[in-house]
């Protein structure tokens, strides 16, 4: 993985999860994968979360919002974290553990 901005937040996400023992996984989504899918699918607790990692104040394309409201109307969980609201993800995952 390269170097940028966002990198750093993918490297934050998978620092939380693995700490948090979280199954997660980089979709592919290049020929067969459907675009706008989440950059980080995960399993908390039985629970589904889909994590877009954007850096600074970027913002998800409409794809990727739409996939997030999908997500959300499953009843699944899914956010968009940034350098400025990371704790926000350990937060979620301790909730979503019941801890």
């Amino acid at each position: 993985m390269a170097n940028t901005p966002e990198a750093k937040v993918k490297h934050a996400v998978v620092d939380i999860l693995k700490a948090n023992g979280v199954y997660y996984f980089f979709p592919a989504t290049h020929g067969y994968g459907r675009s706008g899918i989440p950059d980080v699918i995960c399993c908390v607790n039985g629970k589904f979360l889909g994590v877009e990692c954007k850096a600074g104040d970027s913002s998800p394309t409409a794809l990727q919002q739409r996939e997030l409201e999908a997500i959300r109307a499953a009843n699944g969980v899914a956010l968009v974290i940034n350098e400025s609201n990371i704790t926000m993800l350990y937060d979620l995952i301790q909730t979503m553990k019941g801890v």
